[in-house]
């Protein structure tokens, strides 16, 4: 054993600590490890590291695992991991592993490793903000979620549509000092340019007809937290100064407002643009990109990380479950076929083929032939229809408009009015949508 200094010495590291032999035997932990996997330190004590951490009987690095035990005891190297443990209840916790060289009295070599949480403890019944994965590419990406979090600098989210940059930016905020004070979000796309300045900043009573209050903006409302913006590249180009004066002296004034007033905000903004590119082409400002670039954090797609897709879909077919279906799993071939799409709408699609799989859900379970892909769907939808005699003269075929008014009136009606999803399974832009519900007459 380790002399009782040693222990003393870990006691007093914040973080979960613990000391390994070359057995991968844990000779020492702290307080704050036990806590984390759930034993006391005589339980910890009789048992091997990836026993505790992996509820495994194998190294990590058979598994395949990079691994700081491996990189001490064979060539001599600290390292810096990003690893999938356990808790005590057997949840998935993802971490960030230092492993250190320390020597004991007698010059044995041991590996101290401490252990960096990469998530928010969040509160109950926030199953909806909890992001699952375990790949190499989702582990680095909360990774940088969780430094960025640390800091008080302006985000921004890039990734493909659909790959949760909303669940991203509530993760940032959880893991943050801000965490308990307002998240407050705004789909930038969803805002009419004529109502963006009022929606933002808010407005004062008699501000223009009809206004006979008070209203308070989200920015104002977001004081001491988080403000998200969605799909910032939709914001017109003569709205974007206005935005960029607040962020730069974290002042506005409410429409029609005389006073000047403040707010502490941290902004994280969103978008699946690359935002250079519009620089270049002059559709958004150098300036404001440059401020609200403070952090750069790419999320990336679902096809890039698809070892993730199995526990991803178990989540989404428990949360589903929860709004009336039966809950439902997948069988092995529905698992592969779901691991061999390329999901172009990432996990928003991902959820709207388990959702259509759960009408023909029998008997608990899901097959492979249950699974039908955005683009199988589309191919259906537009397939030549079958001859068929003229229909008599009085019954004229309906119009293109009128077809086109029905499939998204039908898909509104299927998915509850919401319009982003509706969009995405048509593959066209939230702002268009709102285009063709406007020419429609749909509400």
């Amino acid at each position: 054993m380790l002399p009782v200094d040693l222990h003393s010495l870990i006691e007093t590291n914040e973080r979960p600590f613990v000391v390994i032999d070359r057995d991968y035997r844990i000779v020492a932990a702290n307080s704050a490890y036990c806590r984390q996997y759930g034993m006391s330190r005589e339980e910890v004590l009789r048992r091997r590291c990836h026993e505790v951490s992996h509820h495994s009987p194998q190294p990590c690095h058979e598994s395949g695992e990079l691994c700081p035990h491996l990189a001490l005891f064979a060539s001599g190297e600290s390292s810096e991991v990003l690893h999938t443990h356990y808790d005590g209840g057997g949840h998935a916790a993802r971490a960030r592993i230092k492993g250190h060289a320390i020597h004991g009295p007698d010059g044995r070599l041991y590996l101290g490793e401490v252990v960096y949480p990469l998530e928010a403890e969040l509160p109950l019944g926030c199953a909806d903000m909890r992001m699952v994965g375990h790949s190499p590419a989702f582990l680095s990406c909360i990774d940088n979620l969780a430094r960025a979090a640390e800091s008080e600098a302006s985000v921004l989210l890039y990734g493909e549509s659909g790959v949760g940059k909303e669940l991203a930016a509530r993760f940032l905020h959880e893991r943050s000092p801000r965490a308990g004070h307002p998240f407050i979000a705004i789909n930038c796309a969803a805002v009419p340019e004529t109502m963006f300045e009022n929606e933002l900043f808010g407005h004062e009573r008699g501000a223009f007809t009809g206004s006979t209050g008070q209203k308070k903006g989200l920015y104002e409302l977001a004081d001491g937290g988080t403000l998200f913006l969605d799909e910032i590249a939709e914001i017109p180009l003569a709205r974007q100064a206005k935005l960029l004066r607040v962020l730069e002296t974290g002042e506005f004034r409410r429409v029609g407002g005389t006073a000047t007033l403040r707010a502490d905000v941290r902004v994280v903004a969103a978008t699946n643009r690359n935002l250079l590119d519009w620089v270049d082409q002059g559709r958004f400002r150098e300036d404001l990109y440059y401020r609200i670039a403070g952090i750069d954090i790419a999320l990336p797609a679902l096809r890039e990380r698809r070892e993730d897709i199995p526990a991803l879909a178990e989540v989404l077919l428990v949360r589903l479950a929860g709004n009336g279906h039966t809950h439902c799993h997948l069988d092995k071939a529905a698992t592969q076929k779901l691991k061999h799409y390329t999901f172009p709408g990432n996990v928003r699609e991902l959820r709207n083929v388990l959702q259509r799989a759960l009408l023909h859900c029998r008997d608990g379970m899901i097959g492979a032939d249950d699974l039908v892909f955005q683009q199988e769907a589309h191919n259906v939808l537009h397939a030549a229809p079958p001859a068929r005699a003229p229909r008599a003269a009085t019954r004229a075929d309906p119009s293109l408009k009128d077809a086109e008014k029905d499939y998204i009136r039908s898909l509104l009606d299927r998915h509850d009015g919401h319009r982003r999803t509706v969009a995405d399974l048509l593959g066209i832009s939230e702002r268009t949508l709102y285009r063709k519900l406007g020419r429609h007459g749909l509400k």
